[in-house]
């Protein structure tokens, strides 16, 4: 890799949240670009995952489990509890059956795993990244066994595959995923990947502003035409991110103050993506409306949280 090009991904992968939160909403604003993109979020999701698991040393994850109680449980409200509670919820009032869409919406935000830069965002407001690394890993782990049942109970016949093969393209499209990190750190070296961190960051806004133009396709138009359905889908984004947020830090609230921020972090900001990638690149078109807006809140709401973030690091031992 040339210098120049080399600086230039350092430089950009250095500018961390604030290139990922201004690609978010460039996206918006670039409609052409957004229906040449759309047919390859698939393919960005899977390079997506790779630089992921590049920047995660599964070895580190094991290692990491220091509280396993506190990461099992977790993990539990996350990918089981919590999206059981919601769909049942969804299904008492009727919600799913007056918009069927927002059945998938549902399912995409409520059964994924945290993002999987959850830990970097975590690190860059000083919290323990070890612990959200901890639960992004096991997460990870639990979702192809408990998605399907997810996507069973909140879609029911509308689910696009058996929960079998819900479960087996998880399963495949981790393994591939991690597996190819694998063989790339194998090949180049931990040390050199490790040495290569801000570039392999830089490499992730590039992607990451590619995702959010490919997702925001409509999204420009749908203000546009329905500025009312479009702005109650986006009032909901933040609602549905935030309480995920605040009922986890309600349900952890025995934990340490700066834990319960890590976890509520976690389960509020959802991998929707692989979901998306895991159905197959496609939604109905309410729910893809409410796919793209909802990365607004992932790329904003640590930016908005960063003061109450503060206030925890000072009150962590040692501080």
């Amino acid at each position: 890799m040339k210098n120049p090009l080399r600086g230039a991904l350092g430089w950009l992968g250095r500018q961390g949240t604030r290139a990922v939160a201004l690609s978010a909403i460039l996206g918006m604003f670039l409609p052409p670009l957004s229906v040449l993109f759309r047919p390859y979020v698939e393919e960005a999701i899977v390079l997506l995952l790779v630089l992921a698991f590049l920047r995660v040393d599964p070895i580190e994850v094991v290692r990491l489990l220091r509280r396993p109680a506190l990461v099992a449980l977790a993990v539990l409200w996350m990918t089981l509890v919590l999206p059981l509670g919601l769909g049942l919820a969804a299904r008492a009032t009727g919600v799913l059956d007056h918009v069927p869409d927002m059945g998938f919406a549902l399912f995409v935000v409520t059964a994924a795993p945290p993002i999987m830069s959850a830990p970097a965002f975590i690190a860059l407001l000083g919290l323990d990244g070890a612990l959200s690394l901890a639960v992004l890993g096991t997460a990870m782990l639990a979702t192809p066994v408990t998605a399907p049942l997810i996507g069973w109970l909140v879609l029911g016949e509308t689910l696009p595959l058996d929960p079998l093969a819900l479960a087996l393209r998880l399963v495949g499209l981790l393994v591939a995923t991690a597996g190819f990190a694998w063989v790339v750190r194998r090949l180049a070296g931990a040390e050199r990947v490790a040495s290569l961190k801000n570039e392999i960051d830089g490499l992730n806004v590039i992607l990451l502003f590619f995702f959010a133009i490919a997702v925001m396709d409509g999204v420009a138009e749908s203000f546009l035409t329905r500025p009312a359905i479009t702005l109650a889908v986006l009032v909901l984004t933040f609602t549905v991110a935030l309480g995920q947020m605040g009922l986890t830090a309600l349900v952890f609230r025995a934990a340490a103050p700066a834990e319960a921020f890590v976890l509520a972090h976690a389960v509020g900001n959802r991998n929707m993506g692989l979901m998306v990638a895991a159905l197959g690149g496609t939604l109905p078109d309410l729910a893809w409306l409410y796919f793209g807006l909802g990365q607004l809140p992932i790329y904003l709401l640590p930016w908005l949280l960063a003061p109450i973030a503060g206030r925890l690091v000072g009150e962590q031992p040692g501080r």
